[in-house]
């Protein structure tokens, strides 16, 4: 370990008051749970090296602890054996003792005790309606029938889904969708809240939003906080305490925030480990995109929409209407807005896999070729080396059983399993993506920075003319953050058209030559923004 924690704690100074006209919560007080793990580990069935090991580690009842650790580093592990689902039954095998208040967390002494928001909402939820998803988890724990409603009001009051009851929970945006995981378990009001990536896919106002609610549910509840994050600046604020995992297992660095994050002597260790440190910019390696820069974007036009409206159903209202652009090839460019502002539903019509609502969406001639004009009209084999797609939850584009057969699939599609160019690329992009050591693992199993890598990576060894990300970089630690930004760069000074959906500020500074605002049913391009605000190795 890097460095120790000192004796007793602080208190965060960031205390948030709910907000006024806010449902009154029930007043109950979870009684916090308590952490101890003693060389504690854990492998996954069917691989052969372990997910985390060696780990020792004691949280205090109410201590509120920031998590964290390189992509791949367990992070996603260690919450979910602390909420009691990992067990025998799941093919993994466990070293060393686990346990919450000093029962095993899958042991039925332990229900209720914990409550864990998953790096993927959709996975979570469980009903069709807002108000009976967030009641589910209350109504299991047997709380009083009188207790339910209001803290199913305060919670969903809490994290700012302002939503009727009764809508539905498959019509939500994923960031609403995140917004609901979250109360659904705040209204459990449980002594142990896990938290994995709560923010990742929210917009700035909504990360303060979420982070706000959860101090007050703290404050309220006096509950025991493991949340893990790579926005580290913003949760810094809350905790008491960071534990940062170390790659190989064991813990690199323990302590006060201050302590960990602001000690000079420590931060180039945590850089080289890939934690996001604040005031320090991660370091773009070279690629062959050594010819790209910023504003670049003179290349021939690939696809045009002229008065587009897009919406997810053929007979539901239009989420955006009017909308006017262009994609060059050569050319990034950002999508940015609120949840809910219809970015994503804006991308997957770009991409072919939505019918337009109304007005016009037509591929040049050099994009098209023998095609029709029109991307919905496509079959998927002619789509696949046009447009290629990334969506927001990466399970959702995941076929086979192997990481190696999923970064191949794509060239397969399209004829090119005998070419050896392409079988390069594909160990290629595993390699630079830290995904070498993962070839035979199944896709599903993956921790989620190493899901969405996956993702991208199936679409860039495909090369399509177009690649449409939605959150690329949800889950990257600086490292691996720093090789997509680098390979993307490499794919536009190769003529690609790269369109990313994206609440990451840094991201669009490093990589995109215009940005696009989506918000109140509109597209509106932003002025330009340095693209070389990140800095780039010499």
């Amino acid at each position: 370990m890097l460095f120790g924690r000192k004796a007793g704690r602080s208190r965060a100074a960031l205390r948030s008051p709910a907000p006024s006209g806010s449902p009154a919560p029930s007043g109950s007080r979870a009684r916090p749970a308590a952490v101890t793990a003693r060389g504690w580990g854990w492998r996954h069935g069917g691989r052969s090296a372990s997910a985390v090991s060696g780990l020792d580690l004691t949280i205090s009842p109410g201590e509120r602890v920031l998590l964290l650790g390189a992509s791949g580093a367990g992070k996603s592990t260690v919450l979910h054996a602390l909420a009691g689902v990992l067990g025998p039954d799941t093919g993994g095998v466990e070293h060393g003792t686990l346990a919450v208040d000093g029962a095993h967390p899958s042991d039925p002494a332990s229900r209720g005790r914990t409550g864990l928001v998953l790096q993927d909402p959709d996975s979570q939820t469980v009903l069709s309606r807002v108000g009976d998803e967030v009641a589910f988890g209350a109504e299991n724990l047997a709380v009083p029938a009188g207790e339910i409603w209001p803290r199913v009001r305060a919670a969903l009051a809490d994290v700012g889904l302002e939503v009727p009851l009764e809508s539905s929970t498959a019509a939500l945006s994923g960031g609403q969708k995140q917004r609901l995981a979250l109360a659904s378990v705040m209204a459990m009001e449980p002594g142990l809240l896990l938290l994995d990536e709560p923010t990742a896919n929210l917009d700035p106002a909504g990360v303060v939003e979420i982070r706000d609610a959860v101090g007050r549910v703290l404050d309220r509840t006096g509950a025991t906080l493991i949340v893990v994050e790579h926005r580290v600046q913003v949760w810094a604020e809350l905790v008491d305490r960071v534990v940062v995992l170390a790659a190989g297992g064991g813990v690199l660095a323990d302590g006060p925030p201050g302590q960990v994050l602001g000690d000079p002597g420590h931060r180039e260790t945590l850089a080289a480990a890939g934690i996001w440190l604040p005031g320090t910019a991660p370091e773009i390696p070279e690629d062959s995109g050594a010819s790209w820069h910023p504003g670049r974007g003179d290349g021939s036009l690939l696809l045009s929409a002229r008065g587009l409206a897009v919406s997810r159903t053929n007979t539901g209202p239009p989420v955006l209407t009017g909308a006017d652009l262009s994609l060059a090839a050569g050319t990034a460019v950002g999508i940015t807005g609120p949840n809910g502002a219809g970015k994503s539903t804006l991308a997957l019509t770009l991409g072919g896999l939505l019918r337009p609502h109304t007005g016009t969406l037509e591929a040049a001639a050099e994009l098209a070729g023998a095609a029709r004009r029109e991307p919905f009209r496509w079959k998927s084999g002619e789509l696949v080396e046009r447009i290629g797609t990334v969506f927001q939850e990466p399970e959702h584009q995941f076929l086979t059983a192997t990481v190696l057969d999923e970064l191949a699939f794509g060239p397969r599609r399209v004829g090119r399993e005998t070419d050896g160019k392409t079988l390069d690329r594909v160990h290629e992009l595993a390699q630079r993506l830290r995904l070498d050591h993962l070839l035979q693992a199944n896709p599903f199993t993956l921790s989620g920075g190493e899901k969405r890598r996956l993702s991208v990576a199936t679409m860039l060894a495909t090369a399509p003319r177009i690649l449409l990300l939605d959150e690329p970089t949800f889950g990257q630690d600086a490292r691996t953050w720093a090789e997509l930004v680098a390979l993307l760069r490499g794919q536009l000074a190769q003529g690609q058209c790269v369109v990313s959906v994206t609440h990451d500020a840094e991201f669009v500074q490093a990589l995109a030559s215009r940005t696009l605002r989506v918000a109140d049913g509109a597209v509106t391009e932003l002025p330009s923004t340095p693209a070389a605000a990140v800095q780039v190795n010499p």
